[in-house]
């Protein structure tokens, strides 16, 4: 009997620790589509911390995406180290020898979490291009909030563009400030692309996730047929670190298996 019950109780502790803790609470859905749901977000009432870490599982689409409360931010990832990753729609400014064809400002508005500053970069691409990024800093003083941020880049040949670096010809990157929850982007360029329109029509600006950047000189033309590119929020629960929530999920999970036993 002792030696059962020494053999039921490492099995469950090698569970849990593979696990860390359970993903969702008890009798709680975890899986939206191809996205795992973790506590403290939830699909349903009973089965989140609060209204902010709703996810709406829309079953439109196959498989079923998953979107932060009822807005159209598609999060294709969430970590217990306070990640959620989204994919944000990029800015472009395109022309053609006629004139402008086509231009978006795209914008991101966040009531409970913040753009990482430690996982994203701000990027223009063009040989013709001048991005702005205007935002809104959660934390700071409420007279002193707002947060602008540019890039530019600039080439009359493709040859000038360095393959596989974003150096400032064809593409700039910068860093972001901590604590941004809301921005727009705008981009636009000085000449319409006159001159480079053969291996450069467009503008491109955006926010994306560092590790997911690679620059080539392709990006210069087909930039124009992707609408959205992965980013990084930042999750915690007020002043309560992710480590928190572990060690309290993982107290639950250990009680119920020995409630179990």
């Amino acid at each position: 009997m002792l030696f059962l019950f020494s053999l039921v109780a490492a099995l469950l502790a090698a569970t849990v620790s593979a696990q860390e803790f359970p993903i969702a609470r008890a009798g709680c859905k975890d899986r939206c589509g191809n996205v795992t749901i973790p506590f403290p977000f939830g699909l349903t009432e009973d089965c989140y911390y609060d209204a902010g870490f709703l996810i709406s599982c829309n079953h439109t689409f196959s498989p079923p995406k998953a979107f932060i409360t009822a807005s159209a931010i598609n999060v294709t990832e969430i970590t217990l180290e306070g990640k959620l990753h989204i994919e944000q729609f990029i800015a472009k400014d395109c022309y053609n020898a006629s004139g402008p064809t086509h231009s978006n400002i795209p914008s991101l508005t966040l009531s409970k979490f913040i753009i990482s500053d430690a996982d994203n970069i701000f990027v223009s691409i063009g040989c013709d291009t001048i991005a702005s990024l205007l935002g809104n800093l959660k934390e700071a003083a409420s007279n002193e909030n707002k947060y602008t941020v540019g890039c530019m880049s600039f080439c009359d040949s493709l040859k000038y563009v360095p393959n596989d670096t974003c150096s400032g010809i064809g593409c700039c990157q910068t860093s972001l400030a901590k604590g941004v929850d809301d921005f727009s982007i705008a981009v636009a360029s000085l000449k319409n692309h006159s001159g480079i329109l053969d291996f450069n029509p467009c503008s491109y600006a955006f926010i994306i996730e560092k590790k997911k950047f690679n620059f080539s000189r392709s990006s210069l033309r087909d930039l124009k047929n992707v609408v959205k590119l992965p980013m990084v929020l930042d999750w915690s629960i007020g002043k309560n670190s992710c480590a928190d929530v572990k060690k309290e999920q993982l107290v639950q999970c250990m009680s119920r298996k020995q409630h179990l036993l």
